[in-house]
């Protein structure tokens, strides 16, 4: 997601005013855009990002979405689903969503840069990415490699704690329609404990990888 930085410094507009139509839905929530937390590469800026979701404390999300731009505190519905739901902006891209996951579960363990894992995500769904500077130099591709590969051996089950919140169309306050988000909840779901092991033995393996290249490749 590109957030065009001048505007970053806007002042917070307001709780989200949706549609009533929208908001009829249960899930359904308001959405208002607090404001990256300041790290960026390749001329955007990248996780975390930081939303008031129905009028509430601060929550950190990861964007999916590059190509589209928001600004500090628009505000906008989004509809709430599974990772898994079909129901994002990329529909039946289902392993991209899965690889996505996992990138996006190294990033908070602490196994791999917001940056790179960022970039990583975006270049998913929108080949685009690919040509950014930062995304050539940062590793990134061999990430989305092995993301790609490893998530397809994944159980649906071990997906089950990842949210997507996917701008609705004609809600923003402004300008075009809104990038979408995937966030986490570890305590939506239990998976059991087969998942788990197989889920930080692949971290371990991102981990060794990235530090393996670093190594041949000191910055």
């Amino acid at each position: 997601m590109r957030i065009s930085r001048i505007f970053a410094g806007l002042l917070l507009a307001g709780l989200a005013v949706s549609a009533p139509a929208a908001l009829a839905n249960s899930n359904n929530v308001s959405m208002t855009f607090l404001g990256p937390a300041g790290n960026n590469a390749g001329g955007v800026y990248t996780y975390p990002y930081n939303f008031s979701i129905n009028g509430g404390a601060s929550t950190a999300l990861i964007c999916d979405t590059f190509n589209n731009e928001i600004t500090t505190g628009e505000h906008w519905t989004a509809n709430v689903s599974g990772l898994l739901s079909g129901k994002g902006l990329f529909g039946s891209q289902l392993l991209d969503y899965k690889a996505a996951a996992v990138i996006f579960q190294s990033v908070l363990q602490g196994n791999l840069s917001a940056t790179t894992g960022n970039f990583a995500i975006w270049a998913l769904f929108t080949p685009g990415v690919k040509s950014n500077p930062f995304f050539t130099g940062s590793g990134a591709g061999s990430i989305d490699t092995w993301a790609l590969t490893y998530a397809a051996t994944l159980p649906n089950s071990a997906f089950k704690g990842f949210v997507l919140y996917t701008p609705i169309a004609g809600t923003q306050s402004r300008g075009g329609t809104p990038q979408e988000f995937i966030g986490y909840n570890p305590t939506a779901v239990v998976p059991e404990p087969g998942t788990l092991l197989l889920f930080g033995t692949g971290l371990l393996g991102l981990a060794s990888m990235i530090r393996s290249r670093l190594a041949r490749n000191p910055e």
